[in-house]
């Protein structure tokens, strides 16, 4: 099993810019150096970039914001940071669609997940799905419980999600995405939060408790995926 970190933050902009702002891909990539407006970005378009930095990662772009390059922005994000940040990612042997088709299947987590008892799906429309998830009972006997809702993008292999009720987070945000890989799929999750004042552990614990859990996740999800694919199953 390897489990990596790190996805150029610079790639999760261009991203951002050639989805939603209307970047051309091919000119970003001739020219990285170059200006947003350089790129011919204009003022809605970085009005669109800002709002989206801004409810990622919570940071405000200036004004001037045409005036920096991609990497610019991705320095101003870092610089600034979550207050809570995750990445880990595994490389599945099995192909992309059936691993996208078996980590989608929300209702069916209680069989991929050891932590989930209990799904409930309260609403789906669509690509998007509103749930509520219950942990098994922890050392204390509390059984965890909250509403999430998360959009699927089969079209980009992506799916963005967050937590309607928070709990001890101010907020809480995944992206999950899928590459192919010659050895097979890498799918990777992103997390970023904050924790309430009043919550039981802070920033840093939580981060530390997110990486630990999510890496025997992908390891579990990993091998029974692997094993369906394996054994001819299509689930």
């Amino acid at each position: 099993m390897t489990v990596t970190h790190g996805r150029p933050l610079t790639s999760e902009i261009t991203e951002i810019l050639v989805t939603r702002c209307g970047l051309d891909a091919d000119a970003a990539a001739r020219a990285p150096a170059a200006s947003l407006e350089e790129l011919g970005l204009d003022s809605l378009a970085l009005l669109e970039l800002s709002a989206v930095v801004a409810d990622r990662w919570r940071v405000r772009i200036p004004e001037q914001a045409g005036q920096l390059s991609i990497a610019g922005v991705a320095d101003l994000v870092a610089d600034a940071g979550p207050a809570g940040h995750t990445e880990n990612s595994i490389l599945i042997a099995a192909p992309l669609a059936l691993v996208w088709k078996i980590t989608n299947d929300v209702a069916r987590w209680t069989d991929l997940f050891t932590e989930y008892a209990v799904v409930e799906i309260l609403h789906q429309e669509g690509d998007t799905v509103r749930f509520r998830l219950t942990m098994h009972p922890d050392e204390n006997g509390v059984a965890w419980s909250w509403v999430s809702e998360r959009t699927a993008d089969p079209a980009t292999w992506q799916v963005r999600a967050r937590r309607v009720e928070t709990g001890p987070f101010e907020y809480m945000r995944i992206h999950w995405y899928y590459d192919t890989e010659p050895e097979g799929t890498r799918m990777t999750w992103v997390q970023d939060f904050a924790m309430k004042p009043t919550a039981p552990v802070d920033d840093v614990a939580m981060t530390e408790r997110i990486n630990t859990n999510s890496r025997v996740q992908l390891a579990v999800i990993k091998e029974r995926i692997e094993r369906v694919y394996a054994g001819g199953g299509d689930e």
